[in-house]
């Protein structure tokens, strides 16, 4: 398309491979952000993240974290990372400085407990629909800007005209949005459907509590030494990051 130059010149200027202070104070004050997944065959999920400000808690220039609230019942993006660890999340401020970054990387799904041993002081949210079930930790590769030219520029509604307030972790079919597109009443004409491999709501519930169990018991590599799972594979991104860096 005539843009290699260009593509070459930004990757050489505003690509890094850790977040710098600006970039560590942007995601500090942040209250979403777009988490893009795939699973194992390269299937592609893009879902929506949300908490109070420092919810993508900063654990240093290389290691994002964010909760997994209660009120997630499907787990797709948990299920895709335990398959295929590559990550990429997309922060904009639409309020403020109408700009994004976007942090590219590795992750892995990390039990409350673990994560609170290895970081003293990491509080524990009041609210309890937002008190974390496991953690996503990640591993920043890639950080660099989204262009700022097409971003909106919104306003938040104030306070006391949002009604109930916002229904942290619940069950409601109805406050999460209930049936908003229609396709309960199109559902019959699609068939039914059966999630391959895994089609019996047993054999669900199995992988899920596997899954759990695994990241309550996985020790932190670079903790213990023990380098990478050796299962999953290595992706060095754009860059790599000398020994004494």
């Amino acid at each position: 398309m005539g843009t290699t130059e260009r593509a070459d010149k930004f990757y050489a200027d505003q690509v890094l491979d850790r977040l710098n202070t600006r970039m560590r104070e942007f995601v500090a004050r942040q209250e979403m952000f777009f988490l893009a997944t795939a699973d194992r065959h390269g299937e592609c999920d893009n879902t929506f993240r949300a908490g109070p400000p420092g919810f993508l808690h900063v654990l240093d220039e290389t290691t994002l974290a964010y909760p997994e609230y209660r009120g997630n019942g499907v787990h797709a993006s948990l299920g895709n990372i335990e398959e295929n660890p590559h990550v990429g999340i997309l922060m904009i401020d639409f309020l403020q400085d109408r700009i994004g970054l976007h942090v590219n990387g590795r992750a892995r799904v990390v039990g409350d407990d673990e994560m609170r041993r290895a970081h003293h002081g990491l509080a524990a949210d009041p609210v309890p629909g937002r008190r974390a079930l496991v953690w996503v930790e990640i591993d920043v590769e890639e950080a660099y800007v989204h262009c700022a030219k097409h971003i909106p520029h919104l306003q938040k509604v104030p306070r006391q005209s949002r009604g109930e307030g916002r229904p942290w972790g619940t069950d409601d079919f109805r406050r999460k949005g209930g049936d908003f597109f229609g396709a309960a009443a199109e559902a019959p004409e699609r068939g039914p459907f059966v999630p391959p491999p895994r089609a019996d709501a047993g054999t669900w519930r199995a992988e899920a509590q596997r899954m759990l169990e695994r990241a309550e018991r996985r020790p932190r590599a670079t903790l213990t030494g023990s380098g990478p799972d050796p299962e999953s594979p290595e992706f060095s991104g754009w860059f790599s990051r000398s020994a004494g860096a």
